[in-house]
């Protein structure tokens, strides 16, 4: 594989990958009794035969190992009633204990912790994690689907968050 020489400046990098707006999700797994949640906005359907989706970690979040580790995951697609779960999810070095119980939430097929709120949830198996750079492209065969709830979903555009 060839390197890839950098004639972008990081700083306009972001500002232009901002301009495409993204959904907003948490992705969630459970490691023995310990849950784990990650705000993301790097979630993309991948596949219909077989069906697959996509998220990408951060490789220095503890999300990361987790995850790994775990081997199944799920993804809660958020509403846009739900941007201070996005903020808090997003939060590095958050308290583990005690961290689901401002929402509503239960146990999806995988044993993973899905939000009552979310307007579309998916539980996935790794098939595949790849290197991408400073994150993991985790790839999942899904093995549940869920529409929990109808509302307008939370936006991300630009560095903020927006709603429909």
């Amino acid at each position: 594989m060839h390197s890839i020489e950098r004639h972008v400046d990081p700083g306009t990098y972001r500002k232009v990958v901002g301009r495409f707006a993204t959904g907003v999700a948490i992705v969630t797994t459970r490691v023995g009794d310990v849950d784990h949640a990650m705000t993301i906005n790097s979630f993309t359907s991948v596949s219909l035969e077989p069906l697959l989706v996509l998220f990408c970690a951060e490789k220095v979040s503890r999300f990361h190992d987790a995850v790994l580790e775990a081997g199944t995951w799920g993804v809660s697609v958020l509403p846009a009633s739900m941007e201070d779960a996005s903020r808090f999810f997003a939060h590095r070095g958050r308290p583990m204990n005690g961290q689901f119980t401002r929402w509503a939430h239960y146990r999806g097929e995988t044993g993973v912790a899905l939000f009552e709120g979310a307007i579309a949830t998916v539980e996935c198996e790794t098939t595949a994690v790849h290197d991408g750079g400073d994150h993991s492209i985790v790839v999942g065969g899904v093995s549940a689907l869920d529409m929990p709830s109808e509302a307008a979903p939370l936006i991300y555009h630009e560095g903020a968050y927006k709603s429909l």
